[in-house]
């Protein structure tokens, strides 16, 4: 053998070992291979998109030709320290709600944008059974828990007692606590009620404890709730990778539309939950699954105007700020 045949030989050789380790999809020039992704979640049907391909190897399997060797996921209470987290550079994509991302983007310069689009509404003001209810002027005098300043459910809160002439924390005393506390405070009666994601009140009115009297699809129709994140330097330097996932989360999400019994299954494993009551929880909430981020942009864009009304923020903040669409409508176009 020649000095010339060698070197092809060696070649070709390389370039079958490269194919067995399965290095199918090199990265470009001068870029670093990603070999970890790090996701966070919430515990809410919310995001079950998410556990869905967790739970069936789905990151896993659709991110290894890419490079990624291992995915790991962690959970959050509620958005604002899950927003925290990302801030840190601890996760790199995030399923959350669209309001604390938007305060995370205001007030601390995260660096990520909207990739997809989760869910819409899902969320009820339930009542303790005694506490009668026909209106919001019934709400006067009332303590209700909820989440954090800066979440969906807080911003939703307030700016629904603002439109019917309830001042918060004036009219209403809004407690902010993560929906396991909120839960412990309405069932001990040391709250009126909560406005909580699901599947929250449905445990709620499984145990005795209270009832929904309004759902915030009727607060605001069609708003948008949870969204999927990735890092500025996620969509920057891996945008293969960032492709992939908006591919696994459309499939997951379309998968959970047509399995609903097995998605809930899945959910309840997870996070420790009754699984019939998440089945029930699915049947009584007014959510829906999306994955199309155009149909929310306005929505998460109407966020940041009350947000700067509340003064939870400087400044509203625009669809250039919050979005990059360009990835689901690569993905999309696909089929």
């Amino acid at each position: 053998m020649n000095r010339i045949q060698g070197i092809v030989m060696a070649a070709v050789l390389l370039a079958g070992l490269a194919l067995v380790c399965g290095c199918i999809s090199a990265p470009p020039s001068g870029e670093e291979t990603l070999t970890e992704l790090r996701i966070g979640y919430q515990p809410s049907t919310h995001q079950m998109v998410h556990m869905t391909a967790f739970e069936k190897g789905w990151w896993q399997e659709d991110l290894a030709p890419y490079g990624v060797q291992t995915v790991t996921d962690r959970e959050f209470p509620t958005g604002a320290p899950e927003m925290s987290a990302m801030v840190a550079g601890e996760i790199d994509i995030a399923y959350v709600g669209a309001a604390p991302f938007v305060a995370a983007v205001a007030n601390s310069d995260l660096d990520a944008k909207i990739i997809a689009g989760t869910q819409t509404q899902g969320s009820d003001l339930v009542l303790r059974p005694e506490v009668p209810y026909s209106s919001p002027e019934d709400l006067r005098g009332l303590t209700i828990a909820t989440f954090p300043p800066g979440t969906i459910q807080d911003t939703l809160l307030r700016d629904w007692l603002k439109q019917n002439g309830l001042q918060p924390d004036v009219d209403v005393t809004i407690q902010g606590m993560g929906p396991g506390d909120a839960i412990t405070a309405i069932s001990a009666g040391r709250v009126d009620g909560v406005f909580l994601p699901h599947p929250s009140p449905t445990i709620i009115a499984d145990a005795g404890n209270g009832r929904t009297v309004v759902q915030s699809g009727a607060m605001f129709p069609n708003h948008a709730c949870c969204v999927l994140v990735a890092s500025g330097d996620l969509i920057r330097n891996h945008p293969d990778v960032v492709d992939q996932i908006v591919r696994t989360h459309i499939k997951a999400t379309e998968y959970n539309k047509e399995h609903p019994d097995e998605a809930a299954e899945i959910f309840a494993a997870k996070i420790g939950q009754d699984v019939d009551v998440i089945k029930q929880s699915l049947s009584e909430w007014d959510g829906t699954w999306i994955s199309d981020p155009h149909v929310i942009e306005d929505s998460v864009v109407s966020y940041s105007q009350v947000q700067y009304e509340l003064g939870y923020i400087e400044k509203p903040l625009t669809t250039e700020d919050l979005f990059d669409t360009s990835f689901y409508d690569r993905v999309s176009s696909e089929s």
